[in-house]
């Protein structure tokens, strides 16, 4: 439900204009370096302020509340806590008749028999995100040095050119969504466990968890179904597992095989679109016209990358503490 991992365990918790949003995290090994400026790099990528992003701003100062002792990782749950202190809950408890197309309103009281917190989309909410962040911090210390994540932005609505595909939203005065690339360089081979916790399976899993994703492709992804065999092999080359082309995206058999693993996302246009569109009145039973209030992002893909660096992070960190407690010889 709310928690993800078997070693490195990861399970968050509140809602976008409760008291808090925050992350529990069991299974840290004791000793590593830890504190607040640590968060702060990773915590900033992710805030909002830039063009096409939500005027919402949360300082966004982690809490540790337990885990960490005179700087370091105790070896026992970590808690950390995100204060919510810029919250307009009064824009959502107007439009609660009428369910917002695209967000999960209309299930989630169908689901919660209507005791769900529907403001700024509650539980569901991007917000919850800063939490996946800060788990991302963790687990790339877990990690090492050796391990890079990287995320980037490959397009904006089909648009190369970010800065144009934005405009264009912008000019359309609607929302939009995008392409985000994840790479990581310095893995062993072996992670993952066919056939269920494939490492495609688990990565997958994760990212779906991450408001907004619609889709996701490892290396050629879907382009490969329009390849012969031949060209979509990779060759091996050397004793390392090094091969001459990477269409496999560094897992083979649901295992890493050392190669950079790469994936990308697809992130969906914001649902909370400035266009009036319709939806049900829930109160009168009719379809209405309607239009979002609030403040929210034009383009979320913008704030994606970090997010989905954290999320492939801890995902990895999981695997690696697996793959070392079940002493697998490679």
């Amino acid at each position: 439900m709310n928690s993800f991992g078997r070693v490195f365990r990861v399970s968050i918790f509140g809602e976008s204009h409760g008291e808090c949003v925050g992350v529990n995290i069991d299974g840290c090994p004791a000793g590593l370096p830890l504190s607040v400026e640590d968060f702060t790099t990773d915590i900033e990528r992710r805030k909002a302020g830039a063009k096409g992003t939500t005027p919402r701003k949360e300082a966004d100062i982690p809490k540790i509340m337990n885990g960490v002792f005179d700087g370091k990782t105790t070896g026992f749950p970590i808690t950390i806590l995100f204060d919510n202190a810029n919250t307009r809950s009064g824009d959502y408890e107007k439009q609660r008749a009428v369910p917002r197309p695209g967000h999960a309103d209309f299930v989630a009281t169908k689901k919660f028999g209507g005791f769900e917190d529907y403001r700024g989309g509650g539980h569901f909410s991007g917000r919850l995100t800063v939490c996946l962040v800060a788990a991302g911090v963790i687990a790339k210390k877990v990690l090492g040095s050796g391990i890079k994540v990287e995320s980037t932005i490959l397009e904006i609505g089909n648009e190369k050119d970010l800065e144009k595909g934005l405009q264009n939203a912008i000019d359309h005065k609607d929302s939009i969504g995008g392409i985000v690339e994840c790479k990581v360089n310095g893995l062993p081979i072996g992670l993952g466990e066919p056939f269920f916790d494939s490492a495609e399976s688990l990565i997958s899993h994760a990212v779906f968890a991450i408001p907004a994703v619609r889709g996701i492709e490892f290396g050629t992804g879907f382009a490969a179904a329009k390849m012969y065999g031949i060209d979509h092999n990779d060759a091996i080359i050397d004793p390392s597992g090094k091969t001459k082309t990477n269409h496999a995206g560094g897992i083979v058999g649901g295992i890493t095989n050392s190669n950079e693993l790469v994936f990308r996302i697809a992130i969906k246009p914001t649902s909370s679109t400035p266009k009036e569109q319709q939806t049900l009145n829930v109160e009168t039973g009719k379809v209405e016209d309607f239009s979002v209030k609030g403040r929210h992002d034009l383009c979320i893909a913008l704030r994606v990358p970090v997010v989905l660096e954290a999320v492939t992070a801890f995902v990895l960190a999981d695997m690696m503490m697996l793959e070392q407690r079940v002493h697998r010889v490679i």
